[in-house]
């Protein structure tokens, strides 16, 4: 059984940095594409980050230069490191494989932005 758990999510100034985790079981983080997504409130949950297996990663505009997305082999682990936040960036933030798989979604993991 897949799970994914995702955290690392705080309440931050705007110009601040937060890194992300999600900790993968039942599936090898290496094997596939894997995602990192957010849904803000009153809106639809989107792709922000993901890196592909064979190596690569794709950023939306949105958080390119801002965002990075990597993941430790070894502990099975994809992170998300956030520099510069703007209060947009407030959401959950979700991971899963890239494209998503309706069964993988966790609980996220809040990070809000605000002053």
């Amino acid at each position: 059984q897949v799970r994914l758990a995702e955290s690392g999510g705080n309440l931050v100034q705007p110009g601040g940095s937060l890194r992300l985790s999600c900790a993968a079981s039942g599936s090898p983080v290496s094997f596939y594409d894997m995602g990192w997504y957010r849904q803000a409130p009153g809106k639809q949950r989107e792709l922000v980050a993901f890196i592909r297996a064979a190596g690569g990663m794709f950023y939306v505009d949105s958080v390119k230069g801002r965002f990075t997305i990597s993941r430790d082999v070894a502990r099975n682990t994809v992170y998300l490191q956030m520099n510069s936040l703007r209060p947009d960036d407030t959401a959950v933030y979700y991971c899963n494989r890239y494209p998503s798989i309706v069964d993988y979604w966790g609980q996220g993991t809040q990070v809000t932005v605000s002053s």
